[in-house]
């Protein structure tokens, strides 16, 4: 299942030290608490800083308040969400581009995502299921139907399994489940009323019980990640490699796809199918600190929450409460995923 590419996407441009390294991941921390500090501020209803932190403290009351800490529509249970959504694509599009060796690897672009919002609204329409924590498993199965199904159509035929194959299979495969999942809305238009705007991928509403219950998934997808990093990078430099220095490749290959499934349909589940954040995520740390292994993961999850958070902020600046984030990912993702085709185009001649 290793694709073929010209040079492994995981290969770091430069070694930083463990203190540089240490320095850099502190200093997203306090960057993605300051945008979730922000973040309480921009919306429908403006809300000053000095009431936010009254607010926080238990001291403010009226429709200062509500807009802050109300547990469906309130600003923190939304940005709580925003960060655990990020994290979760962050981690899984990681996971995906370094096993597979496939610089084009996203949840959303390879139709994980798309097969995890099939099999949601199914449960809605056809099973009466409104809560997460009911659809939620029907996320999962969905999400690795659909790995399944791309994989499938990208060996089928000649030549070599490459990244472009897969991507392009995936593509495919994403626009077949997205106009699934569009009919089935229109079939049944009432059970879907208070999710229309999950279609796009969106953290508005979603409230704190749906963050409570994906947090769980996400929190031990993130941590069994870390500790199968180093095992999947050397996966991703070929199997025989691997084998060589004692990494059990199959064991290690099933669990870092299993994690991937698991992150991108919690990830689904709780925000819909919000596109290109595991794509940009790994060429971004990539790019700007050269990490591999557990560092890797641990600013990927960083990364993914502050592009998920960030794009929130802008959506909100846009469009009060009304722009679903998944817009905005998009805007930003799709030059990005555009450049990476033609360059994986370019090195495939």
């Amino acid at each position: 299942m290793t694709a073929t590419a010209a040079a492994p996407v995981h290969a770091p441009r430069r070694r930083l030290g463990g203190g540089v390294l240490t320095a850099c991941l502190v200093g997203s921390l306090v960057l993605l608490a300051l945008l979730a500090w922000a973040s309480l501020f921009v919306g429908a209803r403006d809300v000053a800083p000095g009431t936010v932190w009254d607010v926080l403290l238990g001291r403010g009351t009226g429709f200062d308040a509500l807009a802050v800490t109300d547990a469906t529509d309130g600003r923190l249970p939304r940005a709580l969400l925003a960060v655990l959504v990020g994290a979760a694509l962050g981690v899984a599009g990681l996971l995906i581009q370094r096993l597979m060796n496939n610089p084009l690897g996203d949840p959303q672009i390879l139709g994980v995502n798309s097969g995890a919002a099939l099999a949601i609204t199914i449960a809605i329409g056809l099973c009466g299921f409104t809560q997460v924590w009911a659809y939620v498993w029907f996320a999962f199965a969905g999400a690795a139907v659909a790995m399944v199904i791309v994989y499938a159509l990208a060996t089928a035929g000649r030549g070599p399994l490459t990244p472009l194959r897969i991507t392009m299979a995936g593509i495919a495969v994403a626009a077949v489940l997205s106009g699934a999942v569009r009919g089935i809305t229109l079939v049944w238009p009432h059970a879907f009323d208070q999710l229309r705007i999950w279609e796009v991928g969106s953290v508005t509403g979603r409230g704190v019980t749906v963050a409570a219950w994906v947090a769980p998934f996400i929190v031990v997808g993130i941590a069994v990640a870390f500790v199968i990093a180093h095992a999947v990078d050397v996966i991703g430099m070929g199997d025989e490699m691997a084998t060589a220095l004692g990494v059990r490749v199959g064991r290690i290959r099933v669990a870092a796809l299993v994690v991937a499934t698991v992150l991108a349909g919690a990830a689904t589940a709780a925000a819909g199918p919000i596109g290109f954040v595991g794509l940009m995520v790994p060429h971004a740390i990539r790019l700007a600190l050269g990490v591999t292994g557990r560092w890797a993961v641990a600013f990927a999850a960083v990364a993914g929450g502050l592009i998920v958070l960030g794009s929130d902020i802008v959506a909100r600046l846009f469009d009060q409460d009304k722009m679903p984030v998944g817009i905005v990912t998009a805007f930003i993702g799709a030059p990005i995923l555009i450049l990476l085709i033609r360059n994986s185009a370019g090195t495939a001649r």
